[in-house]
């Protein structure tokens, strides 16, 4: 009965134990809003499109054939948006929320798990503005014309979470000058290599958001070639 007892005991000890030695320890690798490139195993926040790599890391698996398991699921859902079988995988974030992804792994051999951990993934909300006003004159302020946040990537309410987006510059006889579809992108005040003239321009603006919402904005443009930033004035695009 005591050597049972004592078998017993070991066999207790040791599966927590070798469970313990076998592990992973997942990462995730992504461009932030200051296109750093970042690697973390903790939680984080993006705005969409985000690609993010993710990473197992296994330690101490010599011995033995692991599986892996990527689980995503949107905070909230009762069921997985996709399970991925690799032991590292990228997925890119086109919608607003919250994601879970977890790494579960097994033992091939009998299925044992041997480690869960999860990473979230917060992805923001839309926002999208485009300015009245620009000044392309060189002085390295609002010298080009864009989305809130392309001349000053700290602004308030730059934009967010934009996945779909297509502008386009028109002068006041309705000739297209410029267009871009991408939401960094901007327009320098030039037309066939040429700087336009002062005045009032028209931007049309069809984007929409992660969270589904619809941007259709219509508005002037301000072309200020010889206003000059002063310290205590305020910008031309706010």
């Amino acid at each position: 009965m005591k050597f049972q007892s004592v078998v017993f005991l070991l066999s207790w000890f040791l599966l927590p134990l070798s469970a313990m030695a076998q592990s992973t320890s997942p990462t995730a690798t992504y461009t932030d809003d200051d296109k750093n490139v970042v690697t973390t195993e903790s939680d984080f926040t993006g705005q969409a499109p985000l690609e993010v790599n993710f990473r197992a890391n296994p330690e101490n698996m010599d011995a033995h054939t692991p599986a892996y398991e990527w689980h995503f699921c949107k905070e909230g859902a009762t069921e997985d948006l996709l399970v991925r079988y690799e032991e590292d995988t990228q997925y890119t974030f086109t919608e607003s929320g919250t994601f879970k992804v977890t790494l579960k792994t097994r033992l091939t051999d009998d299925g044992t798990e041997l480690d869960s951990v999860t990473i979230k993934v917060t992805i923001s909300e839309s926002h999208l503005e485009m300015p009245n006003a620009f000044s392309p004159n060189d002085d390295g302020t609002n010298d080009r014309y864009g989305a809130k946040g392309v001349n000053d990537p700290n602004s308030s309410g730059r934009y967010k979470s934009i996945v779909s987006f297509h502008a386009w510059i028109f002068n006041r006889w309705g000739q297209k000058l410029y267009e871009w579809t991408d939401v960094s992108g901007s327009w320098d005040g030039t037309y066939n290599g040429k700087p336009v003239k002062e005045g009032v321009y028209y931007v049309l603006v069809k984007a929409k958001g992660a969270d589904g919402r619809e941007y259709n904005i219509k508005r002037d443009v301000n072309l200020m070639r010889s206003f000059i930033q002063r310290d205590s004035t305020p910008t031309a695009t706010e």
